[in-house]
């Protein structure tokens, strides 16, 4: 089964510390966390910890998943575009119905297909997604190489 405290590290790697970049939808953002999501919070004088408790309170919910490595891209995936977003991602990848909740279905699915494949095509999901993005604001683009390199990952 899969493990918050495993899954959070490369995420706050990724993510890393504050930023106010004017080209962020997301605004001031520390650790993944942003001010438009989270208007009240203090971003600035974010803690890690504070992080990780929002992150397995809104985040994660990959407990009964048997991969790791799936449940670990799957936080990342959540992190950074959107929990909706990653759901719809990796019900698309395992073919179930698509509606951006993840629940039995999705979760049975994730756990019977191969692992191999599922990274593969989210990997290759997040990419066209991030391109997507970029095409759609072009002010975007800054981002583009970091985002490419984490789709990979």
């Amino acid at each position: 089964m899969a493990n918050f405290d495993i899954a959070i590290g490369p995420v706050l790697a990724n993510e890393g510390g504050y930023v106010s970049n004017p080209n962020d939808p997301g605004g001031e953002t520390k650790y993944g966390i942003t001010k438009r999501q989270y208007p009240d919070l203090d971003i600035k004088n974010l803690s890690p910890d504070q992080a990780k408790e929002i992150y397995r309170r809104n985040y994660w919910q990959f407990d009964s998943i048997q991969n790791q490595t799936i449940a670990n891209k799957l936080l990342d995936m959540c992190v950074n575009m959107g929990v909706g977003s990653a759901i719809r991602l990796v019900q698309t990848a395992v073919q179930v119905a698509v509606d951006g909740r993840y629940g039995p279905q999705t979760e049975a699915a994730i756990n019977n297909a191969s692992a191999d494949k599922i990274l593969q095509a989210l990997r290759f999901q997040s990419v066209i997604r991030y391109l997507d993005l970029i095409d759609k604001n072009p002010k975007l683009a800054e981002f583009k190489r970091g985002w490419l390199m984490r789709a990979v990952a």
